[in-house]
């Protein structure tokens, strides 16, 4: 495995991070001094990210319990946070890896800055940080039901971080979702709530949807040998929608708890949106609310 690399992406204004799977992409905005200032401090924080997440991998893949335990790395310790609260259910702080990631740059992007707006991507994991006065337009995946594909976050909005999980994803999934996004505080928690929602979006049984146990696939996978989806054949409208409705109940759980701000869960050609969805302010098409009370 290579060391860390940073480089600019075309143009100049991005930054990529790579290290092994970890791959991010970094803009910052504000003055030209604040703004290298802040990519130098990202920079230097991301060369030691990978080695620390490794030194207590074996404890990140195990559940997560109701009590949090001590990790020794604060990004560590950012995905045990995360998954603690959802710890009713089986999870493992593996399923925050990748928001806590990004909210652990951007921590040491705005260290001590003073930047106007900033993000960072990890694969579709976002964390945000947005100044007074200051908005962001963030796309989301699974749109086209009636619902606009860009989302604005304001400052004086609660969302600093939007996740996405699925089947079709870069990541394992116990359920049949196409696409669910979750906006929440950080994106270690969106992170950890859309994997349990997707999750949610299931049919249990049914001979349409192809699974193999995770270990097969990958054989340090923290799931061990659960059945992950590899495969969804054709579904019947009241299949769709009881699986849809049974994700949709674990997002209003969650939401109701103070988890997350909203989600978005989309399968085939249906969605469902619990909480609501920060529209964008040049998009006309109404955002359809399905959020069971």
């Amino acid at each position: 495995m290579n060391g860390p690399q940073a480089n600019w992406l075309p143009a100049g204004r991005r930054l990529h991070l790579n290290h092994g799977p970890i791959d991010l992409i970094v803009e910052a905005f504000g003055t030209p001094d604040e703004v290298q200032a802040a990519y130098r401090q990202c920079v230097a924080r991301f060369q030691t990210m990978l080695p620390e997440l490794v030194e207590e991998l074996a404890a990140l893949r195990q559940p997560a319990g109701t009590t949090p335990r001590t990790f020794a790395g604060p990004t560590a310790r950012r995905m045990e946070a995360a998954v603690v609260p959802l710890a009713e259910k089986f999870i493992t702080p593996m399923a925050a890896v990748a928001g806590s990631v990004a909210d652990e740059v951007m921590a040491a992007l705005v260290a001590g800055r003073r930047l106007d707006r900033a993000y960072i991507n990890n694969g579709g994991d976002i964390t945000l940080h947005i100044s007074p006065n200051h908005r962001l337009d963030v796309a989301i995946a699974g749109t086209g039901h009636g619902l606009a594909d860009r989302l604005t976050i304001r400052a004086e909005d609660p969302v600093r971080g939007v996740a996405t999980s699925g089947w079709r994803g870069r990541s394992f999934s116990l359920g049949i979702a196409d696409a669910v996004t979750v906006l929440a505080t950080s994106a270690a928690a969106a992170d950890a709530a859309a994997t349990l929602i997707a999750n949610a979006v299931d049919l249990p049984g049914r001979p349409a949807i192809q699974r193999r146990r995770a270990c097969e696939l990958a054989p340090d996978s923290d799931l061990g040998d659960r059945l992950v989806t590899v495969a969804v054949g054709a579904l019947r409208p009241d299949e769709v929608t009881a699986a849809l409705d049974a994700g949709l109940a674990v997002a209003e759980n969650y939401r109701r708890r103070g988890l997350i701000h909203s989600a978005a869960l989309f399968l085939n050609d249906e969605a469902r949106v619990s909480g609501p969805l920060p529209p964008h302010p040049t998009i006309s098409i109404p955002t359809k609310e399905f959020a069971h009370a």
